[in-house]
């Protein structure tokens, strides 16, 4: 296909007619019957000219020849001897065995499994498997499209051209475009891709642009004589006029050409001229540059990465309580209004993520991939880090997706990248391995390039790969936020690959979330970021992207900004009742007893816990252990001091920064009594050790360390073990240190079974101490059913069992 065009030959079903096949007869059955006649035909195209010719097998699948006495390996295996004894004349030539639809609609639309089609193409294409190529051809439904290409693939190492029908809207009739055709074939592995049936070459003309605008496959096309004059039966345009229109497509990218329905020997003798002439000529043509994007697609909708687009983040039970319970009861109504709703509210892409203890993920995710593609038409974005649900959910969907995520990891990038490339799919890529999430931006580019390079020797596209530098809440990790925007600036200038982050993490634990979302989003844009998570239902982040779009002439003529706020009516600014006051500054019922029973210095540190004022909070720790005494300060001061804190967080009036500033507070203070107690030769009084760790596989360790100074802060001992700590490590140092209470962290579905092995292993030991677990993706009743003894919510929580188990 490289060193010339191929000639394809023309009709068939026609031509076996003219020979006396009768009306509602079964071409295929002749394969068997008049093989003769069948070679005949094959012998017209090849003197004409025609390189490979087609088997007389377009309908030969066990649905449509239930009835022709036959096997599918009887008739098939007929055609293909039938074309090849003509082609022993003609040296050089090719036997296509030729697959057409199967007669049946696949579900949605029809009662045909996606599952059932794979089988019956795979009976063809074993049954052809001495073709020298296979065709799959006037396709109009892309998902059994994909089912006979992924059949053809994996059931046989020939070449595979697929083309597709299109009606005059440059759609076929199930709706799919031409750029879906592209993105998912091509993906999916087709060798050349392209055209044949229901129109003529010259309504096919701009098809063929279009086409070779998009990809880098051969093209393929095999148009009918014109239209059809349904009371003749006879076809409009002549075999001059057809070769004369599709001599002026040669120069777009056609490696392989034919005739289909009203197309004849002589149809393909006049082609034959005008391709030798084109391929003979020195002439240059001006024709448009091909796309260097990127895109993914559903079977009708295509959305190409040429500027930001919303990953819409609400399919996802990590936090939704709501959400968690429809996956739970199989509430597919919930989950699609999710969906809908994001669509409505803007979002180009969906993220899919139905990972939850206590559901079957591979199994959901193929539903609900399933459900969502029924009732909205944007792309879906696989989000899973599991291979076998990938693969599933890849394999079921319709059209291109967007996996979410590979990372740096080795035991990853084997077990997703294969996955990624077999099914053509796009892919993020996760700035984590091992080692963790590097703090540094230099660090996450290493992980970044080394994704890339191990994605581009497996044959998938730079271009196709989206990084994501990972979004830290800002709460917690305040300095690496610029870390993020840097890394990924770093990814975006110097890989040339796409961005994405989640961008509303940046704000768990603060108040007035929208505001600090919309900014980070503007940053992140600025630097480079092609494809925001987010909640397309915040209008904040809405009008900082549509805002975006416009300044930098995105949006030209701002007309979408236009439509967006056409109706726009500016609010009066309110005043409120109260500005929002710092907690440390308010005089709460704590403080004042405090300040009765030890007087004002005492209520000072008090209020400096709750402000966050650590530098403040040990010289006022200093200044009273010289009159008061340490215990005191300790249960007086501190301990109430952390309970306000914690009472706050809980309401929702306190957020995590101020939680882990005041933690801070009375860890400086803490410390500042240890060395007292030393000093004057007191015994230090532990209220009870407790280990903690986060479990085998997860390398997540934000929430367990803010539980850890909560704790110690609390006058508890605290064994840390770490991140990704395997069970029997943990049973060892419960043995150890005979603690009572130990602790287990999971922030990712995929490691919940590592805690469930952690807990039965503490059992199994003989131990006596109580478990208590937490992280984002827990609930108490999956706690209950692995068998733990406690579910802390949150850090505050953790403390309140701790005081439960050791009495305090």
């Amino acid at each position: 296909m490289k060193s010339k065009i191929q000639i394809l030959d023309g009709g068939m079903g026609t031509q076996l007619q003219a020979l006396g096949l009768p009306l509602g007869g079964i071409p295929e059955v002749w394969n068997i019957t008049e093989p003769d006649k069948v070679i005949r035909v094959h012998e017209g195209y090849l003197a004409a000219g025609s390189d490979v010719v087609y088997t007389n097998t377009f309908g030969a699948n066990r649905y449509k020849m239930a009835a022709s006495g036959y096997t599918v390996r009887e008739l098939i295996g007929a055609a293909v001897r039938n074309a090849r004894k003509a082609c022993f004349a003609h040296p050089g030539t090719k036997v296509a065995l030729d697959i057409g639809p199967i007669g049946k609609m696949l579900a949605p639309l029809g009662d045909l499994s996606f599952e059932e089609a794979y089988d019956i193409f795979a009976e063809e294409i074993e049954a052809g498997a001495e073709a020298d190529l296979i065709v799959i051809e006037t396709m109009s439904d892309l998902y059994e499209t994909k089912a006979a290409l992924l059949a053809a693939k994996e059931r046989s190492d020939k070449p595979v051209y697929v083309t597709m029908s299109f009606e005059a809207n440059a759609r076929t009739f199930t709706g799919t475009s031409i750029d879906c055709m592209a993105l998912t074939l091509s993906g999916l592995g087709a060798d050349a891709i392209g055209f044949n049936c229901s129109l003529g070459p010259e309504e096919l003309a701009p098809m063929v642009k279009r086409l070779y605008e998009i990809t880098e496959l051969p093209i393929v096309l095999k148009p009918n004589a014109g239209l059809p004059d349904p009371v003749t039966n006879t076809y409009n345009v002549s075999p001059d006029e057809f070769a004369d229109c599709i001599a002026e497509l040669l120069p777009y990218g056609i490696a392989a050409v034919g005739g289909c329905c009203g197309t004849t020997p002589e149809y393909i003798r006049a082609l034959k001229k005008r391709v030798d002439a084109f391929l003979s000529e020195e002439k240059e043509y001006d024709l448009p540059g091909k796309t260097k994007l990127t895109g993914i697609c559903s079977s009708t909708d295509a959305v190409w990465f040429s500027e930001p687009r919303v990953i819409g983040e609400r399919i996802n039970p990590t936090g939704k309580k709501k959400f968690q319970e429809a996956l739970r009861a199989g509430d597919m109504d919930y989950i699609l209004s999710q969906a809908v709703s994001q669509v409505e509210a803007g979002a180009d892409i969906l993220d899919v993520n139905v990972g939850l203890p206590g559901v079957d993920e591979k199994e959901m995710m193929v539903r609900v991939v399933r459900e969502l593609q029924a009732v909205v038409n944007v792309p879906l974005q696989i989000d899973s880090n599991i291979p076998e649900v990938v693969e599933a959910a890849l394999r079921a969907y319709n059209g291109r997706a967007l996996v979410n995520s590979v990372n740096g990891e080795e035991k990853s990038l084997a077990g997703i990248l294969p996955i990624v490339r077999k099914y053509g799919a796009a892919v993020v890529g996760l700035t984590l391995d091992e080692g963790g999430i590097p703090k540094q931006a230099e660090g996450r580019f290493a992980i970044a390039k080394r994704i890339v390079e191990r994605a581009e020797a497996l044959g998938i596209r730079r271009r196709d790969i989206q990084i994501d530098c990972l979004t830290l809440t800002a709460s917690a990790e305040q300095e690496a936020v610029k870390e993020t925007l840097t890394a990924l600036k770093m990814a975006r200038e110097q890989l040339g690959t796409g961005a994405v982050l989640g961008v509303s993490n940046i704000s768990f634990g603060l108040p007035n979330r929208d505001l600090v979302n919309s900014t980070f989003l503007t940053l992140a844009l600025q630097n480079g970021l092609t494809l925001p998570i987010m909640n397309p239902n915040s209008e904040a982040m809405m009008g900082a992207l549509r805002a975006y779009r416009l300044l930098m002439n995105i949006d030209e003529h701002a007309i979408a900004f236009t439509e967006a706020y056409k109706n726009f009516v500016p609010q009066k600014a309110e005043a409120k009742p109260g500005a929002e006051i710092p907690v440390g500054a308010v005089q709460d019922e704590t403080e004042g007893k405090i300040r009765a029973q030890f007087g004002d210095a005492p209520a000072e540190l008090y209020a400096a816990v709750l402000s966050g004022r650590a530098e403040r909070g040990e010289k006022l720790t200093v200044e009273l252990l010289k009159t008061m005494d340490s215990m005191d300060l300790v249960n007086g001061v501190l301990i109430p001091a952390l309970d306000t804190v914690g009472a706050g967080f809980e309401k929702g009036t306190v957020f995590l920064p101020q939680l882990i500033l005041s933690a801070s507070v009375v860890q400086g203070a803490f410390g500042r009594i240890k060395e007292h107690m030393q000093s004057t030769g007191m015994k230090q009084v532990s209220k009870g050790e407790i280990v903690l760790a986060t479990v085998k596989g997860d390398i997540h360790d934000i929430g367990k360390n803010i539980v850890k100074v909560l704790l110690e802060n609390y006058g508890f001992t605290v064994h840390d073990l770490g991140k990704d700590v395997p069970p029997e490590a943990v049973v060892e140092a419960a043995k150890k240190t005979g603690a009572p209470l130990v602790g287990l962290s999971a922030l990712m579905t995929t490691t919940l079974g590592s805690m469930e092995e952690t807990i039965r292993a503490l059992k199994a030991a003989g131990l006596s101490c109580k478990t208590v677990v937490g992280g984002a993706v827990l609930t108490p009743e999956y706690a209950k059913s692995i068998g733990a003894d406690y579910y802390g919510s949150d850090a505050k929580a953790t403390v309140d069992i701790a005081k439960e188990v050791f009495g305090c």
